[in-house]
């Protein structure tokens, strides 16, 4: 795996979001109160890009009048055409069985935890506090 840097914590509040690109590939990475997911910035329907879309909670009925809310900022709806997926797998919820976006694994990581390069420089300490998030593709 090849662990991009792509910003800090402080760039995406709680429910906010920010496209990134890594490999000519637009990702979405999203702040769930704390938890960051990344999916790819393309419906696999017709190429809407998700970025622009409505994030909301999964609504589910058991009866007709019965309404279930669950999981709210969790499910993203396409700009385009509708369709839900789940923020957290990519899964689709009109056609779960058949149709996915990608989804990334995005890390909260320390600035002194991340890969050191073959090479290194004499170096000064410097300490800080704020912490970076790192794509893995």
């Amino acid at each position: 795996m090849t662990r991009h840097v792509v910003a800090t914590i402080d760039e995406i509040k709680p429910g906010g979001r920010k496209v990134v690109t890594i490999d000519d590939r637009e990702i979405v990475i999203f702040n769930l109160n704390g938890d960051y997911v990344g999916i790819l910035n393309r419906c696999p329907h017709q190429g809407g890009k998700l970025c622009d879309g409505v994030v909301t909670a999964l609504i589910t009925s058991n009866e007709p009048g019965q309404i279930n809310y669950a999981r709210p900022g969790e499910i993203i709806r396409c700009p385009w055409h509708g369709w839900f997926f789940d923020l957290r797998s990519g899964q689709s919820w009109g056609e779960p069985d058949r149709i996915k976006t990608r989804n990334y694994n995005v890390a909260v990581t320390g600035g002194n935890e991340l890969v050191e390069g073959p090479y290194q420089a004499e170096t000064i300490e410097v300490t800080t506090d704020q912490q970076y998030l790192v794509v893995e593709t």
